[in-house]
């Protein structure tokens, strides 16, 4: 069960977290992997512990807030039948404690980053008869969640745009889904703790573990294991669903 073998994907942000975890389960089932992140450099280490692991991988840089950039790289891999669209980065701040220039970054990665890539995707997808595309949403796009306006926005139409694309290429054998994490243990929590909480880390990493209902934090490996699923042939009768996976944050927070 949950085979790759002989499929091609594409994992943005493959290089490291919830994304390096997805692109070394996807080629452990047999997938060719195509990571692209912003420099070559940041997906060394994925590749790498990949390759060591008998896996078929390929790095590419690539902005995908730069459409012309995206349109060439998804030209150069060539029929696709995987997209998992998780690059994305974070912000801190209210709406009005948010920078226009903020605003407008997060829009241009988490927001624009996702069209492009579909957009360019979508063509592969034809040649290859169809695929399944997954898409890293957010619990912030279910809940409110303090001091995340823009964070919580461009998740929100990450969630619109999963719907909108199922709905659109259903006739095409184009499936697509998407996941909501709540907080989940990468190098970017423990950078984000250390940069904005000097001195407190154990402090906040246990307060923020303890938010999750269930008492921690998720794991990279359990994200991935769920776009494993939403990605093989056995979920092949689910399209336009979006999956939470958060220790019980949304229905058991009250």
């Amino acid at each position: 069960m949950f085979s790759l073998q002989n499929k091609k994907a594409v994992v943005t942000g493959g290089g490291s977290g919830i994304g390096m975890a997805i692109s070394a389960l996807f080629a452990k089932q047999g997938a060719e992997v195509h990571i692209i992140e912003l420099t070559e450099e940041s997906a060394k280490m994925a590749v790498d512990e990949i390759k060591a692991d008998g896996g078929k991988v390929f790095s590419h840089a690539c902005n995908v807030a730069n459409h012309q950039e995206v349109l060439a790289t998804f030209e150069k891999i060539g029929n696709i039948n995987i997209l998992v669209n998780n690059a994305g980065i974070a912000h801190v701040g209210k709406v009005d404690t948010t920078p226009e220039a903020d605003f407008d970054r997060i829009m241009n990665v988490n927001v624009k980053g996702v069209y492009n890539c579909l957009h360019a995707a979508i063509p592969q997808f034809r040649l290859s008869n169809g695929g399944v595309i997954v898409n890293m949403a957010s619990i912030a796009a279910w809940v409110g969640i303090p001091d995340r306006f823009a964070y919580s926005t461009a998740k929100g139409a990450v969630m619109a745009m999963t719907l909108s694309v199922a709905k659109d290429y259903i006739g095409e054998n184009i499936r697509c889904n998407s996941i909501s994490p709540a907080r989940v243990h990468t190098p970017f929590v423990d950078g984000f703790i250390s940069k904005n909480y000097a001195g407190k880390e154990a402090e906040m990493f246990e307060k923020l573990s303890q938010s999750q209902p269930i008492g921690r934090m998720g794991k990279p490996d359990e994200i991935a294991a769920l776009a494993l699923f939403l990605c093989s042939d056995e979920s092949g009768f689910v399209t336009g669903c979006d999956y939470p996976i958060d220790g019980g944050f949304i229905k058991l927070n009250n």
